[in-house]
């Protein structure tokens, strides 16, 4: 019984082992059959996209489509000559974009160059690809020409910034260069300045030495003499009469004027006794003046300058004056005009209201007449019309004179250095040198006619 027992079990335990055995074969199938389905799946989706990618014609790293290949841009290529060219490998038909190989000038080329640009995109806008690569590339190098265009513009607009900075800048620089020659043109003239007002004080440093020489001399003369007219001399003639005969300044006490004033005496020229109402010799004074300069007097006794109106009234008012006007051009030529009677004012009450009128006659000279024909004409200056023309010949010749309709002689005119372009206003004598010519040198001088010698019997 027990042995038929155990043999039960053992049987029992080897019925379950048996039983066993086909589960686990199974399991295993089953994992090798979803292994290969699931193979089976990614091939066919690999396989899948491979298929519609080369249908897209989407490039793939392992198909070669036939030759295709992407388009070359090549930045001026040597064999071409053109600054950029666009080409396709496969079929050799270049699309080149000819510019002047040389650097263009961007401040003329710019716009073109942005049109250029412009027609080169829409001509790529334009081109219908045959396949989607070719498309692909033209949208990428439309892209392309637009960042491009965007640069150049940029360009354009600095450039023309920079350039209006540097015109500018040109601007300034020119600015600061006048300013630059402006100062010193006036410490140059402030320096010349300086220096003839140096000159000028040192030659009237020298004349008052020279007239305290001769006021003392007089003086020592005069008081052996005992004469009382003496030591106030009227006019040069009596300093000369004195004993005097060197050129300076001196002063003189004409009658009715007790105060006098200084005149400059030339002694040598034709016997001397010479008071000199006018001197034009350098240009260094402006002789362009209105009507009270003219009446007082200007200048410097030494150099330049005109006595002044009233005075030589008062030199002349008495009459049987005699006039001398030495001149000379710039080829030092000279000449001279003698008028034996001259006077300014002769006869007036108020000479200033008369217009201090000219009386001369009787003439002579190597000079030719050029004052007669203003003999009775009142005295006009640029503010003070008293000629007879209808415009202000001082005004309309840059003078002052006795002028009549308008002038024969303008010796108070511009100082222009001999010939001239303009006409009639320079320092001019008709009758010798014409009117287009200013002289070199004026001086006009006064003293009174020599008394005719008594006959002897």
């Amino acid at each position: 019984m027990m042995l038929n027992d155990q043999w039960t079990i053992m049987n029992n335990s080897s019925s379950e082992l048996d039983s066993k055995r086909p589960s686990k074969h199974k399991r295993c199938c089953n994992f090798l059959l979803w292994s290969l389905v699931v193979l089976v799946l990614i091939a066919s989706v690999v396989t899948a996209t491979v298929t519609i990618l080369y249908l897209n014609q989407y490039p793939l790293p392992f198909i070669s489509r036939g030759g295709l290949s992407s388009p070359v841009i090549a930045t001026n290529p040597k064999e071409s000559g053109a600054l950029v060219t666009v080409s396709r490998v496969a079929d050799g038909e270049p699309i080149s974009i000819f510019l002047d190989p040389n650097c263009p000038d961007f401040s003329e080329h710019f716009l073109r160059w942005e049109a250029l640009q412009s027609s080169l995109l829409r001509t790529l806008t334009n081109h219908n690809a045959d396949d989607w690569q070719e498309r692909g590339l033209v949208q990428k190098l439309s892209e392309e020409l637009k960042v491009l265009s965007g640069h150049a513009h940029n360009l354009r607009l600095e450039y023309d910034s920079l350039k209006r900075g540097h015109g500018v800048l040109d601007q300034r620089l020119d600015g600061l260069q006048s300013e630059q020659s402006r100062i010193v043109q006036v410490l140059s003239d402030s320096h010349s300045g300086v220096l003839k007002l140096a000159a000028g004080l040192s030659d009237s440093l020298i004349s008052l030495q020279r007239e305290t020489e001769s006021l003392q001399r007089l003086k020592s003369e005069l008081s052996r003499d005992n004469t009382h007219a003496a030591v106030r001399p009227r006019d040069c003639s009596d300093v000369l009469a004195a004993g005097v005969s060197q050129d300076g300044v001196y002063s003189v006490f004409p009658p009715h004027d007790p105060d006098g004033f200084m005149v400059y005496c030339d002694m040598t020229t034709d016997g001397g006794g010479w008071t000199v109402i006018q001197r034009r010799e350098d240009g260094s004074v402006n002789f362009f003046k209105g009507w009270d300069a003219y009446r007082d007097g200007f200048g410097t006794t030494t150099g330049e300058h005109w006595l002044g109106l009233h005075r030589i009234y008062s030199l002349t008012r008495l009459g049987g004056v005699e006039l001398r006007i030495d001149m000379a051009d710039f080829d030092n030529a000279t000449a001279f005009a003698h008028y034996s009677d001259f006077s300014v004012g002769r006869d007036s009450v108020n000479p200033e209201e008369d217009g201090y009128p000219l009386s001369v006659d009787g003439y002579s000279g190597t000079a030719g007449d050029a004052l007669l024909k203003h003999s009775g004409m009142r005295f006009t200056t640029k503010d003070r019309d008293q000629d007879q023309s209808e415009n202000n010949c001082a005004a309309y010749y840059q003078g002052a004179w006795w002028y009549r309709n308008c002038h024969t002689s303008n010796l108070n005119g511009q100082y222009l250095r001999g010939g001239h372009a303009s006409y009639a206003d320079g320092v001019e004598w008709s009758s010798w040198t014409g009117w287009q010519y200013s002289l070199r040198f004026t001086e006009m001088k006064i003293r009174p006619r020599p008394k005719p010698e008594p006959q002897q019997s």
